[in-house]
């Protein structure tokens, strides 16, 4: 590891990025989960929904089985698969062993993340290309915006996975302190189900919820017909959360195994 402080940056982010994709790609378990289950869940829900009116959100079972998926993705590949590659480098004393070097705290953390974003992104435009080529959806209104949208949310998810590392004591743990923003956004942050189906009061306060922002922005890239100041909303809501997991990381990340 002391070997990447005589390189420049861009170059120790690509050998971190390597070290951590080679790690990512022996473990079967790890890759299995940010690869397939985000697939599956999509034929799932999709089959779930059959029988739901989405018409008056002006979405199809189809398109919402492929935004959940997209939603799945970052939620799987990358917030739970992170938030383990964290748990797993600190204990192993990686993090620590990297910090001793000229390799800056941003790297460290931006190295680690890099394959699941990466990975992220290439099962976006998959689920995407395939929503359009299999299940017959029509091709994204607002291209642009659902980039954005997936990109915002892999940033998101990126600082929300190191700032649950700090609660995190175990690889093992991971599996729990990784399931309640799971749940809650399967539910409430209209990954599979727009929150315009929602009574009001309910839709105003997952409006709130991490992941809604991202959901907002992702459906309305795809659908379009969404008004300027909701998806300046979901925007300053992404981003704020995003502000709020930086000041987390900041204050509580653990670069040392508890002793």
């Amino acid at each position: 590891m002391s070997s990447l402080t005589h390189f420049p940056a861009r170059t120790r982010l690509t050998a971190l990025g390597r070290a951590e994709l080679t790690l990512l790609v022996r473990n079967r378990t790890a890759l299995f989960v940010a690869v397939f289950v985000p697939v599956l869940m999509v034929g799932g829900i999709r089959g779930s929904l059959q029988n739901a009116d989405l018409g008056k959100a002006g979405t199809t079972v189809a398109e919402a089985a492929v935004i959940g998926g997209i939603g799945m993705a970052l939620l799987m590949v990358v917030h739970a698969n992170l938030v383990s590659a964290f748990v797993a480098r600190r204990e192993a004393l990686v993090l620590k062993r990297l910090r001793t070097g000229e390799v800056t705290d941003i790297e460290i953390l931006t190295g680690i993340a890099l394959p699941a974003a990466v990975l992220a992104l290439a099962q976006c435009g998959l689920m995407t290309a395939g929503g359009i080529a299999v299940l017959g959806v029509s091709a994204p209104a607002r291209p642009a915006l659902l980039l954005a949208g997936t990109v915002l949310g892999v940033v998101l998810l990126t600082a929300v996975a190191a700032a649950t590392s700090a609660v995190t004591r175990t690889v093992e743990s991971a599996q729990l302190t990784t399931m309640p923003l799971l749940l809650v956004s399967i539910v409430g942050s209209g990954l599979f189900v727009p929150l315009s189906l929602l009574p009001d009061r309910i839709a105003s306060l997952c409006e709130l919820l991490p992941l809604t922002g991202v959901m907002t922005l992702v459906r309305a890239g795809w659908t379009g017909g969404v008004e300027p100041r909701e998806l300046v909303g979901a925007a300053l809501t992404t981003v704020a959360w995003i502000v709020l997991s930086v000041f987390a990381v900041q204050r509580w990340f653990r670069w040392e195994p508890r002793r």
